[in-house]
């Protein structure tokens, strides 16, 4: 998903002097107004209902810690330091020993636990779980701790649970009795009595003895439409209320694996929850700036956990696989074509290396692929089918698409995504595959993959762009010379970085959303060219990220839209059916301009951005229109301050504002305020 390095890592402040104006169409109006004709008589192509989407990667702690909403850091002991999250609390020295076994474990793929043993009771001896930055409970809230656990030697009777405050001050409290010399479930329902951001989870024994604790999980009860494997659900609200076109996951570099060892294997993130296997996260040590070695992916939000999501809010699915290349930026390390492939491969370059050919070849990647659209949509009778039916959903999921590899380039991507197609297109044939033009959009790489996947008839090429904003707004034409046939293009990631790529100092202003709109009103011109775009990243938690800016930020308990967020939404929610031509210079004089109509409310959706200091009066001339409505809706973002953030205190400071104004003809005046985006939905009659 990240590039280390790009010709477009710096950033020059705009240090521009902004008057302070709203939009008022009512206004005096000095100056000649610009006029923006909009061919309401020529419309164009239709625009993709997947046009605008979302890119979901666990990064920022945006699946455990963010969207999946477990409490418990390490639940099972299974990372590679099995006490991660985990300190040991003595009782007054009652707590003589601990340690991680694996005999006689819960499970094959769960196995290793915590075995306590106290040489005396004690009301403190036993362990607490400091969660992912602390814990976020909410006053008179329930939520669900459960354990599996079995007594040993001496008279342990049960185990005391309870939430505290980051002082030390219970919130909620329970117990469980009757433990056995066998594995079993105990569970119970704890209600704090105040909120915290910061909680932590106590577990202590009653009684002196050992006993074995595995899978300590505390989840609320309050989940997206009450599942109890669900989500986090201000978060699902925010992505539902952007009515998105689709949704991307599980993300970009993670999908890679530093290594093909640490490569995500779907097939290992559904079933039952507690046998799912955790994997480090890739993104836990790569950024010297954000060292995060406590960051592993539990897999409570799998596979069929983002169908499901991409059901809830009404997207259409887009899983992204491995192709058999783990991250290039990394190890470079190659699955090889077939177990004969000669070590190094046809193409192989002195910086890569293959995978051992008797472990995997390209042909596990390509049945991994194959089984997963038979999971996504097969029959009841069918192997992977079967298993989505047994998780809960009978129906289909509908998958349409798949991203071949992520992010990468050269002979070795090419010749691997060439094999992969063709067995995929082999057998379904409707499937749509999304091919990567590597990390930047005009390096060679880049060029390179254009015109291979142009000869190779690809459905989609996905193009990635990390910039300056006023890359942006410099690009906005970009694709206004793309053939108009041949394959599709994804603008799979893009952002504008206010300091630089990967620069901790990234902040989401609004130069860079207002920047970001500029260059949407390109996509949206060139709906025929350009099928679907996504920012990236999508979440992170406030206390744990690894990189930014990122569309939606929180903490444990509050989350919010960043101005990003926000003109992303507003497009999405104004993407119209059909494309109409808008005939000023778009970006001329910094005006940025594009046009659809919506014919499911006969309304012309008219996009506006004045990236100016001042007031920008407009003459919109609706060519071909006879008779409108009288009243307009005009929805505006401005500020007179570029570098405007959202913020969990204020997490609506810069957010879309509505107002209407009457008009009595189809060639109408507004004013533009100031750096502002506007979206202007007219009656049609």
């Amino acid at each position: 998903m990240i590039k280390r390095s790009s010709p477009y890592s710096s950033f020059l402040p705009l240090g521009l002097a902004i008057s302070s104006l709203v939009a008022n169409p009512a206004a005096a109006q000095t100056g000649t107004p610009t006029t923006v004709t909009v061919q309401v008589n020529k419309p164009g192509a239709a625009v993709p209902k997947s046009m605008f989407g979302l890119f979901f990667e666990d990064i920022n702690f945006g699946a455990d810690g963010g969207l999946y909403p477990e409490l418990v850091k390490n639940k099972s002991f299974e990372t590679d330091d099995h006490l991660i999250g985990w300190k040991a609390i003595r009782g007054g020295a009652a707590l003589s020993e601990y340690t991680i076994l694996g005999q006689q474990p819960l499970s094959a793929t769960n196995n290793h636990y915590l075995r306590l043993t106290a040489k005396a009771s004690s009301p403190d001896a036993g362990f607490i779980n400091e969660g992912f930055r602390g814990m976020g409970v909410k006053q008179n809230a329930e939520y669900n701790f459960s354990v599996y656990a079995r007594r040993g030697a001496g008279n342990v009777s049960g185990l005391r649970v309870i939430l505290e405050d980051e002082k030390g001050q219970a919130l909620a409290q329970a117990q469980v009795s009757g433990l056995t010399g066998e594995w079993k479930q105990y569970t119970a329902v704890l209600k704090p009595s105040a909120t915290s951001s910061k909680a932590h989870l106590k577990v202590v024994m009653d009684g002196a003895g050992t006993a074995d604790l595995d899978v300590v999980s505390v989840f609320p009860k309050d989940t997206w439409q009450n599942r109890p494997n669900g989500l986090r659900t201000d978060l699902v609200q925010l992505l539902k209320d952007m009515k998105p076109g689709f949704l991307r996951f599980p993300g970009g570099c993670i999908v890679e694996g530093r290594t093909l060892d640490q490569r995500y294997q779907w097939k290992k993130t559904i079933g039952a929850v507690n046998d799912r296997e955790s994997l480090i996260n890739r993104w836990n040590t790569e950024f010297t700036h954000r060292y995060t070695p406590d960051y592993y992916q539990s897999f409570g939000l799998g596979f069929f956990e983002y169908f499901q999501l991409s059901e809830d809010i009404g997207a259409e699915p887009l899983p992204i696989l491995n192709i058999g290349m783990a991250c290039q930026f990394n190890s470079a390390e190659l699955a090889p074509l077939s177990a004969t492939t000669p070590k190094g491969g046809p193409n192989a370059s002195a910086d890569t290396h293959v995978h051992s050919a008797d472990e995997i070849t390209l042909e596990t990647f390509i049945q991994d692929a194959l089984d997963l659209v038979e999971f996504a949509n097969g029959p009841a009778t069918s192997t992977w089918g079967a298993k989505r039916v047994a998780m809960g959903h009978p129906a289909p999921f509908n998958l349409k698409m798949i991203g071949a590899g992520n992010e990468q380039w050269g002979p070795q991507y090419y010749e691997r995504y060439e094999l992969f197609a063709k067995a995929v297109k082999a057998k379904y044939p409707n499937i749509k595959l999304v091919s990567s033009a590597g990390p930047d959009p005009g390096d060679e790489r880049f060029k390179a993959a254009t015109t291979r996947f142009r000869e190779l008839g690809a459905d989609f090429i996905d193009e990635h762009y990390y910039a300056k904003p006023e890359w942006f707004r410099q690009n906005v034409g970009r694709y206004d010379n793309y053939p108009r046939t041949g394959p599709k293009i994804f603008a799979g990631e893009y952002a504008a970085q206010s300091v630089a790529i990967a620069s901790p100092r990234n902040k989401n202003t609004w130069d860079c959303a207002i920047s970001e709109a500029a260059f949407m009103t390109g996509l949206e011109r060139n709906a025929d060219v350009v099928e679907m775009a996504s920012y990236a990243p999508l979440f992170a938690n406030v206390d744990a990220w690894q990189w930014t800016p990122n569309l939606i930020w929180m903490d444990n308990l509050r989350s919010y839209g960043t101005p990003n967020y926000y003109v992303q939404k507003l497009f999405s929610v104004n993407k119209g059916t059909t494309m109409l031509p808008v005939t000023n210079k778009n970006g001329e004089d910094n005006l940025f301009t594009s046009a659809v109509a919506d014919k499911t409310t006969n309304e012309i959706v008219v996009k506006l951005v004045n990236y100016s200091t001042s007031a920008r009066p407009v003459k919109i001339n609706l060519a071909g229109v006879k008779k409108v409505g009288q009243t307009v809706k005009a929805t505006v973002m401005a500020s007179d301050d570029l570098q405007a953030e959202n913020s969990l205190d204020k997490p609506m400071y810069l957010a879309p504002k509505e107002e209407t104004f009457k008009v009595s003809s189809p060639t109408m005046s507004y004013t533009l305020a100031p750096n502002s985006f506007t979206v202007l939905r007219i009656p049609n009659k």
